[in-house]
């Protein structure tokens, strides 16, 4: 089977995704892993794609890695130059209409959450920690329901779909960047506790002497000055070794 490169997560401008695969591509080659392919974009559904045997290098996100994705290998996390974010970690902001931008979180009891997805750890695992000490008398929100992105997330609310919305402060700020109008008429109320960010996985598969040449890849993609602008363009400004262990927070 094919080696497997992709970055699926931050996706919203596809050409600066592609050149953050590319650039990642040649530093790998050159310290001997190859990526037989060029699928841009997983062809299947990411839990299929990250738990392909061939992966070499993808990014998931937290939650997921420790409830669905035992057997896969922790390469590290990027930093990200978004607000909200602190060295390898990151936030959600809580997103709302701007006629209720004078509200608390605690305003919203009884009102819709919409959520991209139920193992999310941006969408929906922050924002259930962050209700949970308001609803010891039972459900907070009358209604939580799945977009299945938070684009979708932030168009629900927009329209009146929903109330409110958790999303992941990278998400945010590359909407900013690329997409302004979809987040004309929403604010920011309030935000989740830095928890670590997306991940970068390989398969179980892969030998310590590979693993050990993807983080010196990745340590040089954020070091050179060649690749400055690839970074700055994914909001990329660092990238930690950090091991599965750092994740287990999630969980609590």
């Amino acid at each position: 089977m094919s080696n497997l490169l992709a970055f699926p997560m931050y996706a919203v401008d596809r050409a600066d995704t592609r050149a953050l695969w590319l650039a990642v591509k040649g530093l790998l080659a050159a310290r001997g892993v190859s990526v037989d392919r060029d699928p841009g974009w997983p062809e299947f559904d990411l839990l299929t794609h990250w738990q392909q045997p061939a992966l070499v290098l993808s990014q998931t996100c937290g939650y997921p890695l420790v409830t669905q994705l035992p057997e896969v290998q922790v390469v590290g996390c990027f930093h990200y130059a978004a607000p909200g974010c602190e060295g390898f970690q990151y936030r959600s902001f809580l997103v709302v209409r701007e006629e209720d931008r004078h509200l608390t979180l605690a305003d919203f009891r009884g009102r819709r959450a919409v959520c991209n997805a139920p193992d999310s750890q941006s969408g929906y695992n922050a924002l259930r920690k962050k209700v949970a000490p308001l609803a010891s008398d039972g459900p907070f929100f009358a209604q939580t329901s799945f977009s299945g992105s938070h684009r979708q997330s932030l168009i629900d609310v927009k329209r009146g779909a929903g109330d409110i919305a958790a999303i992941d402060c990278v998400t945010w700020a590359l909407l900013q960047r690329h997409e302004p109008e979809r987040l004309k008429g929403l604010t920011v109320i309030d935000h989740t506790p830095l928890t670590p960010g997306l991940p970068l996985i390989t398969s179980t598969n892969t030998p310590p002497d590979m693993l050990n040449a993807l983080r010196d890849a990745l340590h040089a993609l954020v070091s050179s000055p060649e690749h400055r602008a690839v970074c700055d363009a994914a909001l990329i400004n660092g990238f930690s070794a950090v091991t599965r262990q750092a994740y287990a927070s999630l969980l609590a």
